[in-house]
């Protein structure tokens, strides 16, 4: 089937996505406020004891310097609940093809004259484009809680493509996890690591805090770079060699994703 097709058919797929996200918003919108509910408890309940022990923190006196101690985490946090923002959705994308399966409408695809990888394409360009919402909404929100940056034009415009790589490789990896799974009960449970690792990362506090073998764990974790690079991007900090870490992290998870899912796309039954 030559490009044309595939594009045509890989478009007609991403519409049918975003119209189920229009007329099913519940769970987009219980994706992009879960987040934003993380964002709320670490600064307000956890932000001033947690961000005494920021580096550069450690003199301070956690009563006369709190609203201070909490502005730097915000600062400080916020990157990684980018990061959680784009593994809500790429969970979101999990069920929906765990959905799609279960209801039958995959082995409808396969016997029309369609491109096979345009169902998968359209799951994956849909989230990505969820997941565009989603960092802007929780953006605009970190920014009405205090959110400042000082990095330049340049600086946000890596941050969107990082997240943009982020999102593509992880909604690739959830699609097959969508795919793999007997239900759409288990498409809901096996995606949680992507929401649980960034915990033991560098996304919350600095690695240096953790005990020794946590604290390697978390520095060789493929989401430790992503979210180091990405703070670096959005507080004008230099990137140094995190960003090849991120880059090459995001573009293998991307390439076993992708395979992965069009390996069970293509012999797995449909539910």
């Amino acid at each position: 089937m030559s490009t044309t097709y595939t594009f045509r058919d890989s478009t007609t797929m991403l519409r049918r996505n975003l119209r189920h996200v229009r007329r099913y918003p519940s769970l987009s919108i219980m994706l992009v406020a879960q987040p934003i509910l993380f964002l709320l408890l670490f600064v307000y309940v956890f932000g001033g004891t947690l961000g005494a022990g920021l580096p550069g923190q450690a003199g301070a006196q956690p009563s006369r310097a709190a609203g201070g101690d909490r502005g730097d985490y915000l600062v400080f946090i916020t990157p990684g609940i980018l990061f959680m923002t784009v593994a809500s959705v790429a969970l979101g994308t999990a069920i929906s093809t765990a959905t799609d399966m279960s209801t039958g409408i995959i082995a409808r695809f396969r016997t029309m004259n369609i491109a096979r990888v345009s169902v998968l394409t359209g799951h994956v360009l849909g989230a990505v484009i969820r997941t565009g919402l989603a960092v802007v909404i929780v953006t605009a929100f970190a920014f009405l809680l205090g959110f400042r940056s000082d990095a330049g034009p340049l600086g946000w415009l890596g941050a969107i493509g990082l997240l943009i790589l982020i999102a593509f490789s992880l909604t690739w990896l959830s699609v097959g996890l969508g795919l793999a799974a007997d239900s759409v009960e288990t498409a809901s449970n096996t995606p949680l690591f992507l929401m649980i690792l960034p915990f033991v990362s560098s996304g919350f506090v600095p690695t240096d805090a953790m005990p020794a073998g946590l604290r390697q764990f978390a520095e060789h974790q493929p989401f430790t770079p992503m979210i180091d690079t990405l703070r670096a991007l959005v507080t004008g900090a230099p990137t140094d060699s995190d960003r090849w870490l991120a880059i090459g992290w995001c573009v293998l998870i991307a390439l076993l994703g992708y395979l992965w899912s069009r390996r069970l796309f293509l012999r797995v039954p449909a539910k």
